[in-house]
């Protein structure tokens, strides 16, 4: 499988998962998620993959600090509905990462290890997503704001004609390289920066 270089200049994400370990999936629970992950979950590769495949990872790493990330541990609560926007597409990356489900999610094992009701929509409150250790009662409020990252006019103007059909061949080349160019600086050139990334530890 071909994908662009940068994917694996994306961080990869460690965490622990007590079920693994328990059935014996991974040796010790340990699983390691690369962006490349969650590229092939949703089938693409774009801002709000990247996006919520960060936050995630920032949201984890600054609920366990030094320890390493427990999926199945968290809570995750969304200010908006399901069917809004992107919400949909960031659930399912952070499902992935967390192991949080709704209630269609996996129902544990004699009362252990369950999975479902971990994650809601529209809840009430002034953050984008609340990710929250279910034994600790620690949480951090996280948010994502795209619109600080450039944008080309060449890239809008070749994606309409894409999209149109009108494109030749090179100009479809051309739209690829601007699109992931521009997917590449939400993490590489944009993850450390706290006005596109906001991760706030609650008290």
């Amino acid at each position: 499988m071909q994908y662009p270089a940068y994917f694996d200049d994306i961080p990869v994400f460690t965490v622990y998962d007590p079920l693994a370990g328990f059935l014996g999936a991974t040796v010790g629970g340990v699983i390691e998620y690369r962006y490349l992950d969650a590229v092939k979950l949703t089938g693409h590769s774009c801002p709000t993959v990247a996006s919520a495949y960060w936050i995630t990872v920032k949201a984890m790493k600054a609920l366990y600090k030094d320890e390493m990330p427990c999926r199945g541990g968290i809570r995750v609560d969304f200010a908006d509905n399901r069917n809004s926007g992107v919400t949909g597409v960031t659930a399912n990356v952070v499902q992935l990462l967390t192991g949080a489900a709704g209630d269609d999610g996996f129902k544990g094992l004699s009362g252990i290890f369950f999975r479902n009701t971990l994650m809601t929509f529209g809840a009430s409150g002034r953050y984008q997503i609340r990710f929250a250790q279910r034994e600790a009662h620690k949480h951090v409020d996280a948010s994502v704001d795209l619109s600080r990252l450039p944008q080309s006019l060449e890239l809008r103007q070749l994606m309409q004609r894409c999209l149109s059909g009108a494109a030749d061949f090179s100009e479809n080349q051309r739209f690829r390289e601007l699109w992931q160019l521009r997917v590449r600086q939400v993490i590489l050139d944009h993850g450390e920066d706290p006005e596109v990334f906001r991760v706030v530890l609650g008290r």
